[in-house]
């Protein structure tokens, strides 16, 4: 790791101009409505905001340093020292069923071989964090679950790649209703350490029953830089064992998706007990697959958290049918 690069993150806001350096900005996500699109690496997420705030949110990731910009294929990246942010959109319909896999999952390989062959070019090879959006991910197509299909060209990379799935990412998937598929990631030139939950079997050790490949990515994981510590939590639920629970009570998802983040938060602390993590200190995005539901879930992360907690809540369709909320988060110690 670069001595002076510092990553910094500016939380879910309402649209509008960033108050940064333009020339420090790694990359944006914008959640809800679109705007016009910036000189930096965007990833436009075509999720409803819920609640009364905005229609549309953006969030910023900066570094202490000039990020330069590139690109690589399909992805626009900027790098600021050790540091890399990446997108890469990618339209299903430029692909097409071959030897058997489906347009999402040769889209899905292709897309993760560009980004490994990226991060090796850059000498900077260690993924932090992924955070996938697929449309449809629950659909039933060609015989098989979208988001499974996605799995198995993701998968397919990893292999491909030399990567093993025991050091994957941190990573999220969840689903649009429609447009593009969209990749956003955050890479280093130092590695982050995995955590898992010992409540929930690991998610690339699930059975068979889940599809043929299990999803990559780690429950969380923790990465260094001098003097501060990040946590990224994955997109995280009411499971346990690999099994969801609670079926239809949306609550009680929410407050179980809670007891598996405190778990998450024990484990990293006991790797980094020096400024530990806490609820309270994390920024968080919360998935609804049922806008109606959002009362009802923000009375249960209210539960846990305060009312100025920095929470944004969207409308998204879960990577199982039975998982009525997910909660992704991340913070620096």
């Amino acid at each position: 790791m670069y001595p002076d690069t510092r990553l910094h993150y500016t939380s879910p806001h309402p649209l509008g101009p960033v108050a940064i350096a333009p020339a420090q900005i790694l990359g944006m996500c914008r959640l809800g409505r679109d705007e016009q699109q910036p000189d930096w690496p965007l990833q436009s997420v075509r999720m409803p905001v819920l609640g009364p705030a905005t229609a549309g949110m953006q969030e910023v990731w900066h570094t202490s340093l000039p990020a330069q910009d590139g690109h690589f294929h399909d992805i626009h990246y900027r790098r600021a020292g050790g540091l890399l942010f990446g997108v890469i959109t990618l339209d299903e319909r430029q692909f097409a069923m071959q030897d058997g896999a489906t347009a999402l999952q040769a889209l899905a390989e292709t897309a993760y071989r560009q980004l490994f062959a990226l991060l090796d070019a850059q000498h900077c090879p260690h993924l932090w964090r992924v955070w996938n959006y697929i449309p449809r991910i629950n659909v039933e197509e060609h015989g098989m679950e979208r988001y499974r299909q996605f799995n198995i060209g993701r998968h397919q990379a990893f292999a491909g790649s030399r990567r093993p799935v025991h050091g994957s990412p941190a990573a999220c998937a969840l689903g649009t209703a429609d447009g593009p598929v969209s990749i956003a990631f955050l890479a280093a030139d130092s590695p982050a350490l995995p955590i898992e939950n010992p409540r929930q079997v690991s998610a690339f050790a699930y059975p068979q029953q889940y599809g043929p490949v299990s999803p990559t990515f780690s429950r969380a994981a923790l990465a260094g830089q001098p003097g501060e510590q990040w946590l990224f939590i994955s997109g995280t639920a009411s499971i346990i064992g690999h099994l969801t629970v609670h079926v239809g009570d949306v609550a009680a998802q929410t407050a179980e998706t809670f007891a598996n983040i405190a778990i998450l938060l024990e484990q990293a602390n006991r790797l980094q007990p020096r400024q530990p993590f806490t609820l309270a200190g994390l920024d968080y995005r919360v998935y609804v697959r049922h806008a109606a539901d959002y009362p009802a879930v923000r009375a249960a992360v209210l539960a846990q958290l305060s009312e100025d907690s920095r929470v944004v809540y969207v409308q998204a369709d879960i990577c199982r049918a039975d998982l009525l909320v997910e909660i992704e988060a991340q913070g620096a110690g």
